[in-house]
């Protein structure tokens, strides 16, 4: 419950209240106190929201019990300070009636009524607890929604320079072979930088966005590769425009490409997207130098992200061989 309903909660709270201390008894029981009635329900008012906006806020301490028995006697003390004005001199002064009888002692007025001003004291710190409650909750989950997105912004940052420096890399050993495939790396990289300029700061892109990041990549390393042929990519895709956080599956293709051997092998990529939940099957074989080691640093970030953006809408199968590294992951992308 958000903090403006509340309001909701005291205007019904004090429709109950004025209906069953002022209105029953006036229309159904001709009560011929309906002047105190009305008294004692303002006063009703003042005192709660002098217990509700200052005396609680104040004054209250769980950890203290004496602050608590202040706040009591503090908020008592305004209702009653506000009923005998209005009971023992307005009224009297103005319309000639009181509620108790003339002479009764300030100290004996003071300690009934504090019987009267329990109820009214005890809802209104009831509510005052209710909305301390909401806005503490409403706070913290604001504190992990932007925990969650600093941290989502600082796996991206890390996600970008990892990949352009490993397309860099490519491109710098074509130039020392004076590879004539240089040229069309370079403007295979510009192209991926622009998606990545473009697009990366966006919480969400088209799914057809991020494999145009695939492709790209693809056609940039099938310049180095001398048997592209092997590379054996089937995609099956009806919804293009379903939404899906940027930079979620390239990590695994360029991890592919990186620790990938390709002197006589290539690899197998699938990608479907049947009842909107996509699947994505990669299989790749290792280097020899490569079969113990890790599968890097992008996708540990990958991981991360899948587990504060899509929890308990994906699932993340890796096996690790010697010889292979497969990966197959699916995701809910249903708009639920």
């Amino acid at each position: 419950m958000k903090i403006n309903k509340l309001l909701y909660l005291h205007i019904f709270f004090w429709a109950i209240y004025v209906t069953g201390a002022v209105l029953i008894p006036y229309c159904v029981f001709n009560s011929k106190n309906t002047i105190f009635n009305i008294t004692f329900f303002i006063t009703s008012i003042i005192c709660f929201y002098v217990n509700y906006f200052v005396v609680v806020p104040k004054f209250f301490d769980g950890d203290k019990i004496y602050k608590s028995v202040i706040v009591f006697f503090l908020s008592a003390s305004c209702f009653v300070g506000v009923r005998y004005f209005m009971e023992e001199w307005f009224l009297p002064t103005f319309f000639g009636v009181r509620n108790y009888a003339e002479g009764t002692q300030f100290i004996y007025y003071y300690f009934d009524n504090i019987f009267y001003s329990s109820t009214t004291i005890f809802i209104s710190t009831t509510f005052w607890f209710f909305r301390y409650f909401i806005k503490t909750e409403v706070e913290k989950t604001e504190l992990v929604k932007a925990k969650k997105n600093a941290e989502l912004q600082a796996l991206k940052t890390q996600i970008n320079p990892h990949f352009i420096f490993n397309s860099l890399n490519n491109i710098y050993s074509l130039v020392y072979q004076n590879s004539d495939k240089a040229l069309p790396a370079i403007e295979e990289l510009s192209q991926l930088l622009r998606y990545t300029t473009k697009d990366l700061e966006k919480d969400v892109i088209s799914l057809d966005k991020e494999i145009g990041y695939i492709d790209s990549l693809t056609a940039l390393e099938k310049l180095r590769i001398k048997n592209s042929e092997l590379l054996i990519i089937e995609k099956n895709i009806n919804y293009p425009k379903l939404n899906i956080s940027p930079m979620i599956l390239v990590p695994f293709v360029e991890n592919a490409f990186k620790h990938g051997d390709f002197r006589n092998k290539g690899f197998e990529m699938k990608l479907s997207d049947d009842n909107q939940i996509l699947h994505f099957y990669l299989l790749n074989y290792k280097k020899e130098r490569m079969k113990d080691s890790l599968s890097g640093i992008g996708i540990e970030n990958v991981k991360k992200r899948l587990e504060i953006l899509y929890p308990k809408k994906y699932e993340l199968n890796i096996k690790n061989s010697e010889t292979e590294f497969i990966v197959d992951l699916k995701i809910n992308l249903r708009n639920e």
